[in-house]
């Protein structure tokens, strides 16, 4: 390959001509689909010159500093509320401070602190039983998440509801019906979903030291779970009232939340790397794979390139979330045109944002050691010009992934709310809401070595399809085709909204 922004500015001349006016992009499709995805591509870059020889320099200073300060704090916070209850009411004096204009109560620590090691042990149990079962049965594991998800759901909202927690199972209600109404969307992309998920599975399981950098990380994600559980049953045995107790466990969860990111974001970056030098190299035991392939990976995840990883951790979650739901509503909206117009909004802006921050640039960060928003649009515009943006927004791998990680945090919450009902049924939603987002973090953990390996084979697809195929050639058939498929029909859709407005200015023409 070529140095890769050498390719990205080409890229990015090649994008600006493809946003142009409607008759320059519908042509554009139309060549785009009428010749081989092979040489649409045009082999943009050859895998023999990639050099392995990159400079490295930190990147995003500014979050790293923000992340570590945020770890200090928070991890300071947590002890000192753990410990003000730790066996004896009132350790620090705290509750001076609070007295009087808020309601104390006795509690604590330990009353509420194994409930969440429930939380972390089944978490932990279901993300190493993913890992241990990845070779064998993966495919079924994501099949059965996708079907059972919505009917758990479903039975978790009923259950609020006859613990009289309204809220909660209308907020669970309304989750069923939203992931039922994304499945039957996507119903007619799972079947090729699955083909992608089932080679990414047999990359992955052709690495043992990818299930060994999950497991290490897990196993750190435990060791924070333990001090942020600590904490976060001292508040809540302050008994402060259900307002300030929310507060503080909101900003708990929210820091509990990055810090889980950032640490799948770490597996990413480093599992990434590995499948994509694997593919360029043509196999993991190949003469020209660098030494310490495994350990150099991690060195530049957690050191030069661990700014850019605590930088996309805070929003890429999110705006992926959003752009799923978008992209299958819009598949379902019909002749609307109100409603139309504004999920169109919507949609453009969620893709603006996502050329900035979406989960390809780990692969970069990873292999090249940019920043993450040059990462970003790096990717991104590798995409739109070479017109793999087509296939990657027909996937649901990373829909059906997230599935199996709230599967397995609504486990885990389960678990330790059914607990909780027994000792403390006043704080059965406190309790379970927080436990099941450890849980979703340590299975997530588990999930993400797959998602690593699916966002590889695009990157790798788009700069040079041969690579594909020289890992295999019955699968980049069947890749190649589908994207000649979407291809074809984005430039139908593109002729018929050109239609559609000549025929409106004709008829505007006609009325003036």
């Amino acid at each position: 390959m070529n140095d890769f922004r050498s390719s990205s500015s080409s890229s990015s001349s090649s994008y600006d001509s493809a946003v142009g006016p409607p008759q320059a992009m519908c042509q554009r499709l139309e060549t785009v689909a009428s010749g081989t995805v092979l040489n649409v591509m045009g082999s943009q870059s050859s895998s023999q010159g990639i050099s392995q020889i990159v400079s490295r320099c930190w990147r995003d200073v500014f979050w790293l500093v923000i992340f570590i300060a945020h770890l200090v704090v928070v991890g300071f916070a947590l002890g000192v509320f753990g410990l003000n209850r730790f066996k004896q009411l009132d350790r620090l004096n705290i509750d001076k401070y609070t007295m009087g204009f808020l309601e104390n109560k006795d509690g604590l620590t330990e009353d509420y602190w194994p409930l969440y090691a429930v939380a972390g042990g089944v978490g932990a149990v279901l993300g190493w039983t993913w890992l241990f079962l990845l070779g064998s049965c993966a495919t079924q594991m994501m099949k059965f998440s996708v079907h059972i998800l919505t009917t758990y759901l479903a039975v978790i909202s009923v259950l609020c509801f006859w613990i009289e927690q309204f809220f909660w199972g209308v907020a669970f209600a309304i989750g069923a019906a939203l992931q039922f109404l994304y499945v039957i969307s996507v119903i007619d992309r799972l079947p090729f979903t699955m083909l992608v998920l089932q080679r990414a599975v047999q990359m992955v399981w052709d690495l043992p030291e990818v299930t060994r950098v999950a497991s290490l990380f897990m196993l750190v994600m435990l060791l924070w779970l333990a001090l942020w559980s600590f904490g976060a049953a001292g508040v809540i045995a302050l008994g402060i009232g259900d307002s300030g107790l929310w507060w503080l466990l909101v900003v708990l969860s929210v820091s509990l939340f990055w810090t889980g990111a950032v640490l799948c974001n770490i597996v990413h970056v480093v599992v990434s790397g590995m499948v994509f030098l694997v593919l360029i190299h043509g196999g993991r035991e190949a003469s020209s794979m660098p030494p310490k392939l495994v350990m150099s990976s991690l060195q530049h995840a957690v050191t030069t390139s661990f700014g850019s990883i605590c930088y996309g951790s805070l929003f890429t979650a999110a705006i992926r979330t959003l752009r799923w739901e978008i992209r299958g509503l819009r598949s379902k909206i019909g002749n609307n045109e109100c409603l139309l117009c504004c999920v169109d909004f919507l949609f453009h802006l969620v893709e603006f944002l996502v050329r900035w921050f979406n989960k390809y640039a780990y692969v970069q960060i990873g292999v090249y050691g940019k920043s993450f928003n040059h990462s970003a649009k790096d990717a991104w515009e590798l995409f739109q010009s070479t017109g793999v943006e087509a296939l990657i927004a027909y996937d649901c791998s990373g829909a059906v992934l997230f599935m199996g990680t709230v599967l397995g945090g609504l486990i885990s919450g389960t678990c330790a709310a059914i607990w909780t009902r027994m000792k403390h049924p006043e704080r059965v939603v406190m309790v379970g809401s927080t436990a099941m987002l450890m849980g979703m973090i340590l299975v997530g953990l588990a999930m993400v070595v797959v998602e690593s390996a699916v966002t590889s084979i695009y990157i790798c697809y788009a700069e040079d399809p041969s690579l594909i195929s020289r890992w295999d050639a019955a699968f980049f058939a069947q890749i190649s085709e589908k994207l000649h498929q979407r291809l074809q029909h984005r430039s139908a859709r593109a002729r018929q909204v050109l239609a559609n407005r000549i025929d409106q200015i004709q008829e505007e023409a006609g009325l003036a």
